[in-house]
């Protein structure tokens, strides 16, 4: 079995008919991306649908000042509903999507994707619940964004970011956390001080540990 078959059936064997997975792999192209590469920019027109068979995809919103927004993170084993709406709308990216590990994912034709709506029950879920994945996350983003403090986001944004990449030492700069949250890098150095003071990070000269998941 390739390398491609076999991750396919790791992440979606269980959800999948036999037949879905079998045209998946037919119609479906195999990529790998490397770290920090974008995936999907905004203003692209959208041809395809990830399904994302290992590592995690940061999406991201951008200003008028070209300034970025974190709004959520997809896992191995998702899609992104973003990305299917602007399919079926026949509309551009209103997104940025980059690859916040290595990934491997396939992209799906998106005339596939309309036409497994009415012929693959598992598929019809499969979607239904991934909008209603990131609905939730975008309720979550928009919270935090609206009702935590700066520092109440800046451990919450680096949990997340822990958990994705499954190690609790990130290997980030003040400058990328400052993008990611849209605030200015002199605020966040001075909230992770504070974050290491209350026990929660500890600061090296490369990175930071998150002691508290």
């Amino acid at each position: 079995m390739s390398d491609f078959n076999s991750k396919l059936n790791s992440n979606f064997g269980y959800l999948f008919e036999t037949e879905l997975l079998e045209e998946i792999e037919k119609v479906g192209t195999y990529k790998t991306v490397s770290k920090n590469e974008i995936i999907i920019d905004i203003e692209d027109y959208i041809n395809a649908m990830p399904l994302l068979l290992n590592g995690a995809i940061k999406i991201l919103r951008e200003d008028e000042k070209r300034d970025e927004l974190v709004l959520y993170y997809l896992e191995k084993g998702d899609t992104c509903a973003i990305t299917l709406s602007c399919c079926m709308g026949q509309t551009k990216s209103k997104i940025r999507a980059v690859a916040e590990t290595d990934v491997s994912l396939i992209m799906l034709p998106k005339e596939k994707m309309t036409a497994w709506l009415s012929t693959y029950k598992s598929w019809q879920s499969f979607i239904l619940q991934s909008y209603h994945n990131r609905v939730e996350e975008l309720l979550q983003a928009v919270d935090t964004i609206a009702f935590l403090k700066m520092d109440e986001r800046l451990f919450k944004y680096l949990k997340d970011k822990a958990m994705v990449n499954s190690n609790d030492e990130l290997t980030t700069t003040h400058k990328q956390i400052s993008d990611d949250l849209h605030t200015s890098r002199v605020v966040v150095s001075r909230l992770l001080k504070k974050l290491e003071n209350d026990g929660k990070i500890k600061l090296f000269r490369n990175s930071i540990k998150v002691l508290e998941l």
